[in-house]
C-alpha cells in the first residue's frame, strides 16, 4: 500500500498546529492519544483522530477563523468514522457560531486550546459506532500510528513515503 504525505506530514498552518498541541496534551492527561492528519476511507481528513481506553475514536476538527468554520460543510462526513466529535478552536476565538443549531451541538464537543494546554467547553456525546466499522477503523488507526514511528526510526523509509 503506497503512503502520501498527508498520511504523515503534521498540519501546517501555525495556529492550527498550536490548537492541535494543545488539544493532545489535553487528551493525554485524559489517556486518550491521537495522530494528526488522519486520512479517512471516505477521501476526507481529519485534524485529529484519537483513541481512548475504552477503544473509542475521537476525530477533532480544528478551525482557526469564523470564515473557515462557517464555509466548510464537509465536517458532517467524519461522524461515520468516530465516537464522538469535536470542534475545536484557538482561544479568543469568538465562539457564537456554536450556540446555533448549524454546528449540530447535540452531537459535537468544543475544545479551545493554544499550543500549551486546552479546555473541553462542551463535552462531544458518545454515538457508539457499530462494531465493525470501529474494529476497521481502529486497525487502520494503529497501522498509520506504526508507520509514522517507524518513519521516525528509519530515515530511508521515511523518505520513501515522503514524511
Amino acid at each position: 500500500m503506497s503512503q502520501t504525505v498527508s498520511d504523515c506530514s503534521p498540519l501546517t498552518d501555525g495556529t492550527a498546529m498550536a490548537v492541535a498541541r494543545g488539544v493532545l496534551r489535553l487528551f493525554q492527561r485524559h489517556d486518550v492519544f491521537g495522530v494528526v492528519e488522519a486520512p479517512l476511507p471516505n477521501g476526507r481528513r481529519a485534524d485529529i483522530m484519537a483513541i481512548d481506553l475504552s477503544g473509542h475514536l475521537v476525530i477533532v476538527e480544528i478551525k482557526c477563523s469564523r470564515a473557515d468554520l462557517l464555509g466548510d460543510a464537509k465536517w458532517p462526513d467524519y461522524f461515520d468514522y468516530c465516537d464522538r466529535y469535536f470542534w475545536a478552536v484557538p482561544a479568543g476565538f469568538d465562539l457564537t457560531p456554536f450556540d446555533g443549531e448549524a454546528l449540530w451541538p447535540t452531537r459535537t464537543g468544543l475544545i479551545v486550546a493554544d499550543q500549551y494546554d486546552a479546555e473541553i467547553l462542551r463535552p462531544a456525546p458518545t454515538e457508539p459506532l457499530p462494531a465493525a466499522r470501529r474494529k476497521a477503523e481502529t486497525l487502520r488507526f494503529a497501522r498509520r500510528a506504526a508507520r509514522r514511528l517507524t518513519a521516525l526510526s528509519d530515515p530511508d523509509y521515511a523518505a520513501e513515503i515522503g514524511f
